[in-house]
């Protein structure tokens, strides 16, 4: 044990003292030297690190957090782990993380139960450096129970005020997305969405559905009410609301879906009923998944694990200057046109 209190040891028969006579320094030097603090000098940090080597010998990382009052891990807040966009943030944070030497803690708050139990446990305390809840809006209740750790707050995917933020613009990405089947001369557009069918609520199904009101009524179309479905978030989701779309007396020219995964259910319910794509009907994704170009899918992409290693970096940013004002960054979303949107029959 030093005189700092962090234990230092690879092989148990070197020790601190060993390094610091051969080194001809203190043990406080030796510690100083090893955790990488100011106030040692060049030619004395070479003869510390000289003699470490030459003994084997090297800090442990959990000591030297417990001495310094860091964990030196950061957690991560998603409603739903196993969803593409979610697992391609945590990526992006990840990557970050493991650039700044730091741990990644996810928490998969996947119920109203789960995300209950979390806040009033707060399993965070002392164990992390900075939250990053993603895509979750909080209450004033939960937000304050973050705030009250002390530590950095950051959020992707959605607004939150005094808070880093980093997202997109999810009107704006409705209306490309609009704005391309308009050009096409669509005017019957649907859309599919799960903004009524979600087990927490989370802010782009609404925001999507009241863009694409929006977008249309900006054009000089009237929304037509019967064109949007709600449906379970999934494949299976969209193929339902393509099958209840096409029932319809006069059914949409072309869909638009709230994700890329909800399209390729869509895609999928479209081929078996014998609907040519786009030549009866036109479908338009959001995201850019991974999978978008095997199906050729029409969509607007987003850059996902981007959003994830800019939060991270404002979270790293953050921690090192503790009074740095709260920013936003509003990512740019993009129109990659694919072979599933064509002209209005």
């Amino acid at each position: 044990m030093s005189e700092d209190g962090v234990t230092l040891s690879l092989d148990p028969a070197v020790s601190m003292e060993d390094v610091a006579r051969r080194a001809g320094v203190s043990t406080a030097t030796v510690s100083r030297t090893l955790r990488g603090l100011p106030n040692v000098s060049a030619a004395t940090r070479g003869r510390v690190l000289k003699a470490a080597a030459e003994l084997s010998y090297a800090i442990s990382p959990i000591a030297s957090r417990l001495a310094s009052g860091r964990t030196h891990s950061v957690a991560v807040l998603v409603p739903y782990a196993s969803r593409w966009f979610f697992a391609q943030v945590v990526a992006g944070v990840e990557g970050v993380l493991r650039e700044e030497g730091l741990d990644l803690l996810l928490y998969n708050l996947a119920d109203h139960e789960a995300r209950e139990r979390f806040f009033q446990r707060l399993p965070l305390r002392r164990r992390v450096d900075a939250v990053l809840p993603v895509a979750m809006p909080l209450t004033d209740a939960e937000t304050g129970a973050l705030r009250g750790l002390g530590v950095p707050l950051a959020v992707a995917g959605h607004r939150a005020d005094g808070v880093h933020s980093v997202r997109i613009d999810d009107t704006a990405t409705v209306h490309i997305a609009l704005r391309h089947l308009l050009d096409l001369g669509h005017r019957r557009i649907g859309l599919i969405s799960t903004y009524a069918n979600q087990k927490m609520w989370l802010p782009v199904a609404d925001e999507r559905r009241r863009a694409w009101q929006s977008g249309l009524a900006a054009a000089g179309v009237a929304p037509a009410p019967e064109l949007v479905v709600s449906v379970p978030f999934g494949h299976a989701g969209g193929a339902s609301g393509a099958e209840r779309l096409l029932a319809r007396p006069d059914p949409p020219t072309a869909i638009l879906c709230e994700s890329d995964e909800l399209a390729f259910g869509v895609l999928a319910a479209l081929r078996r009923a014998g609907v040519d794509v786009p030549g009866q009907v036109s479908v338009v994704g959001i995201d850019d998944h991974e999978l978008a170009e095997v199906f050729d899918l029409t969509t607007v992409r987003q850059a996902v694990p981007e959003q994830g290693a800019l939060a991270a970096r404002m979270l790293v940013r953050a921690m090192r200057e503790a009074r740095r004002p709260p920013s936003e960054v509003v990512v740019p979303t993009e129109l990659v046109v694919r072979t599933s949107t064509g002209p209005a029959r």
